[in-house]
């Protein structure tokens, strides 16, 4: 039922990266500004991540052998040095996310450039090499992300929901390959509770969420050559009941023989690779989707 499955590495049928968007308080303090100042219990909600639930996080990989991709702001890595340190020191990649979590689509063409460019700085600064992999906040890529991310070197993006399997999105600059996402795989909609966030959604027990991501990755199973990405947060899924059900998953992913593990960059890296050898035929997205608004002016605003 994939158009166009993958030839995945040693005939795994799903191609899986378990990520970690690791915002920690960008978000109060990109949400509030000034108040950011007065919302001590939200600010340490979000400090959970860096300081609690990394190191859980980082022992579960390596117990297992595992090497994933984190998405970090740059003000966060300039705030937690120690823990981008221990996570590059463990051999996981560094993705970009951001400054300080602003969402892309609400900046000017130069604005996103020199804010991505002072990002890219501070993460080569922290981690010995630039990014090769974008997660637009909130996914909010605007239409001139991809530009620049080409322009930058970037290898892949992770922000776009365009299929199952990984697709090339085509630009005026070059290539990138995109490794779509899903909500259905992000801890956001079944565990995320935050009025100073805007999010008060009901909380699910760990073993009703995990239903949610598990169909997802049976499916893909069902029909092999499709990518599993979970767009996790470590003071959402790294709390102790729920990392304690992510062991579990990692467990049963794993003894079903079918799954390879790896990095974003390594899965973006195989994905041009087969697309050269000639095994993939990658579907080419060319951007923009548009260039100008395609509703009648009468239409306009009739939602």
């Amino acid at each position: 039922m994939l158009q166009r499955p993958v030839p995945w590495p040693n005939d795994a049928k799903v191609a899986c990266a378990i990520t970690l968007d690791m915002d920690a308080d960008s978000l109060v303090h990109i949400h509030h500004g000034e108040n950011a100042l007065t919302k001590l219990c939200t600010t340490s909600m979000l400090q959970y991540g860096p300081k609690v639930a990394i190191p859980r996080i980082l022992d579960t990989f390596e117990r297992y052998g595992m090497k994933q991709s984190f998405f970090i702001p740059a003000w966060c890595i300039q705030n937690y040095p120690h823990t981008v340190e221990a996570i590059v020191k463990a051999g996981h990649e560094i993705g970009f996310h951001g400054y300080i979590h602003e969402a892309p689509n609400q900046l000017s063409a130069d604005q996103e450039q020199h804010w991505m460019g002072r990002s890219i700085e501070i993460i080569e600064k922290h981690t010995g090499q630039r990014p090769r992999g974008n997660r637009a906040p909130l996914y909010h890529m605007s239409d001139q992300t991809p530009d620049l991310l080409v322009k930058e070197g970037f290898v892949y993006d992770s922000s776009l929901m365009g299929d199952e399997v990984p697709y090339i999105l085509k630009t005026t600059a070059g290539e990138l390959v995109e490794l779509p996402v899903s909500w259905a795989t992000d801890d956001w909609p079944p565990y995320v509770h935050c009025a100073d966030l805007d999010y008060q959604f009901q909380i699910m027990p760990p073993e009703r969420a995990m239903e949610i991501f598990m169909a997802e990755f049976e499916a893909l199973r069902a029909h092999p050559g499709g990518l599993w990405i979970g767009v996790w947060h470590p003071f959402v899924s790294g709390r102790l009941s729920r990392w304690m059900r992510v062991e579990k998953m990692i467990d049963y992913m794993a003894q079903t023989g079918d799954v390879w593990f790896a990095t974003m960059e390594e899965i973006a890296r195989h994905v041009q690779s087969v697309r050269a050898d000639g095994s993939y035929d990658a579907r080419v997205d060319t951007l923009p989707y548009y260039s100008e608004n395609q509703v009648p002016t009468e239409l306009q605003g009739k939602a």
